[in-house]
């Protein structure tokens, strides 16, 4: 909302009044500083100083009259009604900072409105647990207080005199500035900008449709604008590798396009499918738009920034150096000719949006290179912002984090993000798909199978676009949905569409297949995920001759077809070709593997990232022959492998490899489930961590409540709450009533890792509460509680939950146990406090500010007080009480 339109709900001559109230009226004698002193912004609030005339309190309740009245009037609310208090609470702390500021009032005028408010926000708490709405609707009422509070300063008596004074002394030094400035700066070529306005339209127009290749059916679309495709999906910082106590690390959770708002690195890793591509086709468009009316929201932090996509599977494709700035346009297939040394002045100012994709598709020998050229372009240009990809275990952990990236991880899709993905989809393809669409919900909700594979939009995709051509049915598993796509793909599409032979080919699915397999076993083998055109096409015309429903036709009509018809092939530029999701790469080199049965390549990469998913569909394609000896193999090489990480690795792919496996013999079977059993239930917290990192198969391997001591059954519960997709709920749910209080403190400390909502319906609302402590970190639990109505009388309530948040849920439990995390911001103790509360910690540890604790004499049954931090009014309990600070 921008300061125009709140000024619309807020009449000047209504509000203005209000505002001044925060500065002491001038007249003669104020004496508010001594003589020939700088009158600085503490002595012209109201709430310090001599002349005070508000407290704090009187703040906080103008704050509120603002927020109250800027809500009223026409049009859709700025902010959720339920977040009401909690921003009139941080617009009265943004007010409060402007007594804290070491400026005066001139050089106040002269920073701006703007910059004005950037430094209220940064001088105040941040707002804790607002949504994106309230945030913005905050930044810019601060904005809109600003303007009316400087517009006060300048109009008081001394203000002009004072202004000219500093004005003339500081001329001499500006000027002085200017001249060195533009001595050392070199001057833009003129065609700058003009060459902008060009290059910024390109990227608008090139990344501005989302192609959905492969799942568009004969009714669906072949691509859809990113407005209506892009889902804003969450991400997550890595949780801290040397935790050991089973108790997760709190974790910040941003939305994804946001995180360059709040770091000038980031590194996003991301399952296949999970939206990183997307992501950069997002921030792209966003940074290309010119006008800020036409930016999608909360991206006006891109404003004046230049994006440079960068692509390394095109980069890297020849083997060549990754490129110098002044070949960034060339080498990722930009056809627009940039002046001369334009894009080293772009960087060298600040400007750049370096958006760097694919790590993890390209090999790992030449990952080391990779970094090494990211690290010469950090050191010669600053300022810029920087976004890398990658799948999550292609590079280890804190890899660009000596180089200040921040490392995120996207989320895996909630139940909500599905199903507004579900919907989008439905609304794109148009009125002949609606009927399709709560089927299809209703499905993802009540079976396990299908609601497992819709984790990351890829696949919610395929889903849609295949339940939708099958009439409202779908296949049953990994392997008979990627065939069952397959079989759309090659045979169906071009005959559902009457298209007759377009390239003068008819080819059946299976050679197809054949042939395609052939490049994706090649790809595969060199650790690539691009090829050239000439390659490709040398591939095809070897195979050609011995498939023989394909060698009636030249060799180069075939690759012609495939590339052009199949819609598992697509040029990204005109002399490359790839697959249009690795996942098809990675089931159809399987197949090939198989067929050639290339068994020790297999084994001789099954250590290695980028072929888990192919070993895995290699057993979904052997015979069980060929099953036992992929999988005695794997076992061979655990037991060869002198890292004990490596060794769990190779046991567990072979034990996820089972559920892929058709028919296998009972002897090899015993002996995989013999070793998991040696691994699973995992020993320790540690162990379970390594072991959530195969991912949901791994819950398939996790025994129920009724077969683990109560020791297994709580790292079982650690490795399936490090498994962040609703399939972990189904496990979890299993729980929820185990005698162990260890396991139930896991599920409750877990809550944060899932959906709120979703995991207090699923968990939460059916735990046995018996002698558990509830664990609430935000508000969005603690709303969940208050929502089913679950008062406890046990309660543990983090930093993060907002003061009136606090009082509901006291209110509702009542507690007579109470660990209470406060902050700063957050003044003393809770009012009113818990009539029955026995037993009180109360961590303000790290805060300067005592709490105190005088309030607690008035509570009859009081008995046990710990304090973590500074306190005060010790003296007044009572001595049944025991106190101990720490």
């Amino acid at each position: 909302m921008e300061p125009a339109l709140i000024g619309t709900r807020l009449a000047s001559a209504a509000i203005g009044p209000l505002l001044k109230k925060l500065l002491v009226d001038e007249g003669p004698g104020a004496g508010l500083v001594p003589k020939g002193a700088q009158v600085r912004l503490s002595g012209l609030v109201s709430f310090r100083g001599e002349k005070r005339a508000l407290t704090e309190k009187d703040v906080r309740g103008l704050a509120a009259t603002l927020v109250e009245r800027s809500r009223q009037g026409t049009g859709e609310p700025p902010f959720p009604a339920d977040e009401t208090e909690a921003v009139a609470d941080a617009l009265a702390g943004n007010l409060l900072a402007l007594g804290g500021l070491d400026m005066d009032d001139v050089q106040a005028v002269r920073l701006g409105h703007r910059d004005l408010a950037r430094r209220l926000r940064a001088a105040a708490p941040a707002p804790d647990g607002l949504s994106t709405d309230s945030v913005l609707y905050l930044e810019t009422l601060t904005e809109w207080a600003c303007l009316h509070i400087l517009e006060f300063f300048t109009r008081r008596s001394t203000f002009i005199a004072r202004s000219l004074v500093e004005q003339t002394r500081a001329q001499a030094e500006l000027l002085a500035k200017v001249d060195e400035v533009i001595r050392r700066t070199p001057r833009a070529e003129t065609g700058d900008a003009e060459f902008e306005r060009r290059y910024l339209a390109h990227l608008a127009k090139k990344h501005g449709r989302l192609t959905i290749h492969g799942v568009d059916l004969h009714h669906s679309p072949d691509e859809w604008p990113l407005d209506m495709a892009y889902l804003s999906l969450e991400a997550t910082g890595a949780e801290d590798p040397h935790e050991t106590s089973g108790r997760p690390r709190e974790q910040a959770s941003v939305r994804a396009d946001l995180a360059l708002a709040r770091h000038e690195r980031v590194l996003f890793r991301g399952l296949a499918g999970s939206g990183k591509t997307t992501l950069i086709q997002w921030l792209t468009v966003s940074a290309a738009t010119t006008e800020d009316r036409d930016r999608p929201e909360g991206m006006a932090y891109l404003r004046g920034r230049i994006p440079f996509v960068l692509p390394l599977r095109a980069l890297t494709r020849h083997g060549e150096r990754l490129p110098s700035p002044d070949r960034f346009l060339p080498a990722a297939g930009c056809p627009l000719t940039p002046p001369d040394g334009w894009t080293d002045r772009v960087l060298a100012a600040g400007r750049g949006l370096v958006l760097v994709d694919g790590i993890d598709e390209i090999p790992e020998t030449e990952r080391g290179r990779a970094r090494d050229w990211l690290r010469d372009l950090l050191g010669a240009y600053e300022g810029n912002r920087w976004l890398v990809t990658s799948r999550p275990t292609a590079v280890r952990d804190d890899w660009l984090a000596p180089d200040g990236f921040a490392e995120l991880t996207l989320a895996p899709m909630t139940r909500t993000e599905v199903t507004t993905f579900v919907r989008r989809w439905h609304r794109a393809a148009g009125p002949d798909a609606a009927g399709y669409e709560q089927p299809l919900l209703d499905s993802l909700r009540t079976a396990e199978h299908v609601a497992r594979l819709a984790t990351n939009p890829l696949m919610c995709g395929l889903i849609c676009a295949l339940h939708r051509d099958r009439r409202g049915f779908l296949p049953r598993g990994r392997k008979a949905l990627y065939e069952a796509a397959l079989s759309v793909l090659l045979s169906r599409r071009d005959r559902e569409r009457d298209m007759g032979a377009p390239t003068g080919l008819v080819l059946d699915e299976a050679p197809q297949i054949q042939l395609i397999q052939r490049l994706a076993y090649w790809l595969t083998l060199n650790g690539r995920t691009q090829m050239d055109r000439d390659r490709a096409a040398a591939i095809v015309t070897e195979a050609v001759p011995a498939v023989p429903d394909a060698s009636a036709y030249p060799p180069e009509k075939v690759f012609t077809h495939l590339l052009h018809r199949s819609g598992l092939l697509r040029e990204p530029t005109a002399d490359t070709v790839e697959f249009v999701h690795r996942t098809f790469q990675d089931h159809l080199a399987a197949k090939a593997l198989v067929d050639h049965w290339d068994i020790g390549v297999l084994v001789r990469h099954a250590s290695d990232d980028q072929w888990e998913d192919v070993i895995r569909m290699a057993v979904g394609h052997a015979r069980p022959r060929e099953c036992a000896e992929i999988l005695g193999e794997l076992l061979k090489a655990a037991d060869a492998a002198e890292d004990r990480r490596v060794r769990l690795r190779l046991t567990l792919l072979a034990a996820t490899a089972l559920d892929h496996a058709t028919e296998l013999p009972p002897a090899i079977r015993g002996e995989v489930l013999r070793r998991t059993g040696e691994v699973i239930p995992p020993r320790d917290p540690e162990e379970a961590r390594q072991l959530a990192e195969v991912g949901p198969l791994v819950l398939g391997l996790l025994g129920g409540p009724e077969e683990l001591t109560d020791e297994e059954a709580f790292t079982s519960v650690v490795t399936a709450t490090h498994v962040r997709t609703d399939a972990a709920l189904l496990y979890l749910a299993r729980f929820v009533q185990h005698p162990s209080l260890a396991v139930r403190s896991q599920l409750i400390w877990s809550w944060l890792r899932f959906d709120p909502r979703s995991y207090a319906d699923e968990v939460v609302a059916r735990l046995d509460r018996s002698d558990l402590v509830f664990t609430v970190r935000s508000d969005a639990e603690a709303d969940e509680l208050i929502r089913l109505g679950l008062g406890h009388p046990l309660l543990d309530i983090g930093g993060r939950v907002s003061a009136d948040r606090v009082a509901a849920l006291l209110s509702l439990c009542d507690p007579v146990y109470l660990r209470l995390e406060r902050s700063d911001e957050q003044d003393g103790l809770p009012v009113p406090l818990p009539a029955r509360l026995e037993e009180l910690e109360l961590d303000w540890d790290g805060s300067e500010t005592p709490v105190d604790l005088a309030p607690l004499a008035a509570l009859p049954y009081l008995h046990s007080v710990e304090t973590y931090g500074p306190v005060t009014g010790t003296e007044h309990l009572s001595p049944r009480i025991h106190f101990q600070s720490f």
